[in-house]
């Protein structure tokens, strides 16, 4: 049974921190991308950040790129987002997703997904 559970959203003040975390279960950890998206209120649901589990590469949206740092722990099988420098247009609900290949991931064609986490930012 696959799962991705995200969690560690809340409440911050602009310009604080918060990290998510992806924990998953029912697959081959490794064999995985894992890519962040997110959806703010009224607003489409857009990717901002990858990472390829097997070899580490990591990419971001320029949005983000800078703030956010993406990672991994493999003995856990978990994925985290780490998110400084937070601004009120960073608000949204977070998701994780993972797919064997990954290479459309910014698009959202991801073979699994998380419920998602809410991050509130105020101004």
């Amino acid at each position: 049974d696959v799962q991705l559970q995200a969690s560690g959203g809340g409440l911050v003040e602009a310009g604080g921190s918060l990290r998510l975390s992806c924990v998953v279960s029912g697959f081959t950890f490794d064999d995985y991308v894992i890519a962040w998206f997110r959806q703010a209120p009224g607003k489409e649901r857009e990717g901002i950040s990858f990472i390829s589990i097997s070899d580490g590469h990591t990419s971001y949206v320029d949005s983000v790129k800078g703030r956010f740092t993406v990672s991994s722990d493999n003995a856990k099988n978990t994925v985290y987002l780490q998110m400084n420098s937070l601004k009120s247009e960073d608000t949204a609900v977070y998701y994780c997703a993972a797919d064997p290949d990954g290479n459309m991931w910014y698009h959202g064609f991801m073979k699994f997904w998380g419920q998602g986490t809410l991050v509130t930012v105020s101004s």
